[in-house]
């Protein structure tokens, strides 16, 4: 029998998470992005394999294909009868859902008349949190460990944001709070409002790092340590470049609009030349480049959110918890490294 992953703390609260995060946005609807796993019966015995090799912790949003994302870890535990005391569910709330139009990733164009019946079902007003927690509810079928906020919103005040989060815990809704993806004075201004009215504080933040996107290391990681934030990034092998080759393609680098969108193929030669330091690595290690590139994160002391599409996926990951590196070899993975632009 495999062995089981050993949960550790979840930084400034009370709980414990799974030291690597089952990444749910990969499944859900291809109506959404072709790339995602529509099989449920699939899914379910990825979910499955997770939870059985000890990975209990699961992110999603409400906006991951529309809401099914939540719909499908939802029926999961009902369907295996998981004891919801053994899991931990993340979710997040900014973008709109509507389960009644075509909403696609990347796709944020309607019709007028649809454009008007999104309004107020975007950001992070008080009405938008509130109605969101409720149909994430919903559609989970049970409450929130952490609810995130999927981005920053300038359009509403950080007080009316920062009380309806509060008020949404102590609801029963939502246990904790966290963030995602903002820049460090914008976490640390809603942190500081939170503090000031004694309201429930970010427990996390989600935020892109991995060796291609290291920004974080010059003042959001050192707040979140001193202040024992736990860091949960997503994307730790920068959306599958750090899984493969230079000039290898995948399913997901050819049709997904967020590495066409934000360039993220259209790389550096400070990039190419980390990629190819991962592929030498993997080899003398004799793992994979994924394998590597999550290792790297986790020696962080970060929980990162991974994607997994398949069963040996799920074993391949959990083998980067075994990897260690040495001083040179983390010298040799990082040292290319080239400051770049907010990615968010």
């Amino acid at each position: 029998m495999s062995k089981l992953v050993q949960q550790v703390k979840f930084d400034n609260t009370g709980i414990k998470i799974s030291p690597i995060i089952v990444g749910c946005m990969s499944y859900g609807s291809k109506q959404w992005a072709e790339w995602v796993q529509d099989d449920k019966e699939k899914v379910f015995e990825i979910l499955k394999h997770c939870y059985d090799r000890g990975l209990r912790t699961f992110d999603t949003a409400d906006v991951y294909s529309n809401g099914i994302s939540e719909r499908l870890l939802g029926e999961f535990l009902k369907k295996f009868n998981i004891k919801r005391e053994t899991v931990v569910i993340l979710t997040k709330t900014f973008f709109p859902v509507d389960e009644s139009l075509s909403l696609a990733l990347g796709e944020m164009s309607f019709s007028e008349s649809d454009t008007l019946d999104l309004t107020n079902q975007r950001g992070l007003s008080r009405k938008h949190i509130l109605q969101s927690v409720k149909n994430s509810v919903e559609r989970l079928g049970t409450y929130i460990d952490v609810l995130q906020i999927h981005r920053f919103d300038p359009t509403t005040p950080i007080k009316e944001t920062m009380k309806a989060l509060n008020d949404v815990v102590e609801s029963g809704d939502v246990r904790y709070i966290g963030a995602s993806s903002m820049l460090p004075t914008q976490f640390v201004e809603m942190q500081s409002v939170a503090d000031k009215h004694d309201w429930f504080q970010f427990v996390n933040v989600q935020s892109c790092y991995n060796l291609l996107y290291r920004e974080d290391e010059r003042d959001l990681m050192q707040y979140c340590e001193k202040h024992n934030i736990a860091l949960t990034p997503w994307s730790p092998n920068h959306q599958g470049l750090l899984t493969r080759p230079i000039g290898v393609e995948s399913e997901r680098s050819t049709t997904d609009k967020i590495i066409n969108g934000w360039n993220m193929k259209d790389l550096k030669p400070s990039e190419i030349e980390i990629i190819n330091r991962v592929e030498e690595l993997s080899k003398k290690k004799n793992v994979s480049m994924a394998v590597i590139s999550t290792a790297w994160v986790l020696s962080k002391g970060c929980a990162p959110i991974v994607g997994m599409s398949s069963i040996s996926r799920v074993d391949e990951v959990i083998t980067a918890l075994d990897v260690k590196f040495t001083e040179e070899e983390t010298k040799q993975l990082e040292e290319p490294y080239k400051p770049r632009n907010f990615l968010f």
